[in-house]
């Protein structure tokens, strides 16, 4: 996690969760949040989709529209959805938080990354209905907020289970990795995974998940 808001929201999250393996949706209190509101949403699900239900001032700005009611794997292009629903789907069901780090363009050509954080909600005792995360550029240019972004393209994705962690997030994680044809390559995701997969492996769909990670 790069960002402050990131670290501060997933701070916020598993210290109200406690023992369980999500907190409750009318558990969070904005004010506790403060200084990450502007970078945090939370997404509904609807039909088959997840939906912004709320999005924070920075993250519609970058889009230079309000996000509400908008498609969340709308955001990506057709290649990068299905490892998207898959992440929701560790999310929702295995109450995984993923991380994702994308590459966003704008017209002209500009382009600035961003790091995407989801964490599983309860809403009426389910955790496959809510979920809340964060969406944060990695620099701050100057066209950011003026030109909407137009296209984003996922360079890194990793799964996170809280219970294995220290507070600083030191221990075991899961890497995960996503095939080169659907975009992402092969550098961003776990050390020996170009030169084939390791032991200890397992996979969500196309996802290949790695263990191993920071130590």
């Amino acid at each position: 996690m790069q960002r402050r808001s990131t670290l501060d929201l997933f701070s916020y999250w598993n210290d109200l969760r406690g023992t369980r393996s999500a907190p409750e949706r009318r558990d969070i209190d904005p004010t506790r949040i403060r200084n990450a509101l502007a970078y945090t949403f939370i997404l509904q699900a609807q039909d088959e989709d997840f939906e912004f239900r709320l999005a924070g001032s920075h993250i519609c700005a970058a889009y230079c529209r309000e996000l509400k009611q908008r498609s969340f794997t709308g955001l990506w292009q057709q290649k990068d959805r299905d490892a998207v629903d898959t992440l929701i789907k560790a999310v929702t069901d295995d109450h995984a938080v993923a991380l994702l780090k994308f590459n966003a363009t704008a017209e002209y050509g500009n382009s600035v990354d961003f790091e995407t954080m989801l964490l599983p909600l309860r809403h009426n005792g389910a955790t496959n209905t809510r979920m809340i995360g964060s969406m944060t550029a990695l620099e701050d240019p100057y066209w950011l907020g003026h030109r909407p972004i137009l296209e984003q393209r996922i360079t890194g994705l990793r799964l996170i289970w809280p219970d294995d962690h220290l507070s600083d997030l030191a221990g075991r994680d899961l890497e995960t990795g996503v095939e080169t044809g659907i975009g992402i390559r092969p550098e961003v995701v776990g050390e020996g995974f170009e030169g084939g997969m390791p032991d200890g492996h397992r996979r969500y769909a196309h996802l290949a998940v790695i263990d191993g990670g920071k130590r």
